[in-house]
């Protein structure tokens, strides 16, 4: 419950304003993106439905992530009011998620939807299109000259937007430290946090993020709860 409270917190917290492929980019501290020149908002592993899944399977864990992964999304809309949006994949945690959420998250997701477009990118979580809540559905899709995705590709790829990976940054200085969510770019390329409440982040040094940028321009765009920093993959910790 405290990483929800310090979510909704970042609702105040300074965005970061930057170019990226040649497009005006604006990175928010709520985990989202904004193309302002599209009035594009994107948003990248909802995972709605987590909670749900598990237990489907047996496995227990606080049942809130739906709806506060829907009311932080609300919090970002109002802030930017875009007339479209894109969902980079697993934005259901997996492919039941959709079909089997309770009425009152799917009026609530719905309510969101309406009156914009909407693109869910289909993910290795939910590899089809999802049921019931309307938007329309593609592997990828370019706006501009950014190309979004949800697995990254492995070669590097000027423009593209994926998500997938989760990543984080850690940052130790003189005997203290500090881990957090980030976006992962080099001004070419980027990778988006992860947005749902109960998703985990995975260190930006890590081997799974390897080739994905170039390294004396990489930068983690670290989420902090006043404002994000921007700082450079030279710069940042293991672990």
């Amino acid at each position: 419950m405290n990483a929800i409270l310090r979510r909704s917190r970042l609702a105040e917290a300074e965005p970061h304003e930057s170019v990226l492929h040649g497009e005006a980019v604006v990175c928010d501290p709520s985990g989202t993106l904004f193309l302002p020149d599209h009035s594009l908002l994107v948003v990248s592993d909802l995972h709605l439905e987590k909670g749900a899944a598990f237990a489907r399977r047996g496995m227990m864990m606080p049942p809130y992530d739906t709806a506060a992964t829907l009311a932080l999304l609300s919090v970002a809309l109002d802030r930017y009011r875009p007339s479209a949006v894109i969902c980079l994949g697993d934005s259901f945690h997996d492919r039941h998620g959709a079909a089997f959420m309770p009425a009152i998250f799917r009026e609530t997701l719905v309510g969101l939807m309406a009156g914009r477009d909407w693109l869910w990118i289909l993910g290795n979580h939910d590899p089809e299109p999802p049921p019931l809540v309307g938007g329309e559905s593609r592997e990828e899709v370019s706006v501009g000259a950014l190309h979004f995705r949800h697995e990254p590709s492995a070669a590097h790829r000027p423009g593209e937007v994926a998500g997938h990976l989760h990543p984080a940054a850690r940052i130790a200085k003189n005997g203290r430290s500090a881990r957090g969510a980030c976006f992962a770019t080099d001004g070419e390329r980027m990778v988006m946090p992860s947005f749902g409440v109960t998703t985990g982040g995975l260190n930006v040094l890590d081997t799974a993020f390897a080739g994905l940028f170039k390294l004396p321009s990489a930068k983690a765009y670290v989420i902090g709860t006043a404002r994000i920093y921007p700082v450079c993959f030279s710069n940042l910790s293991r672990g």
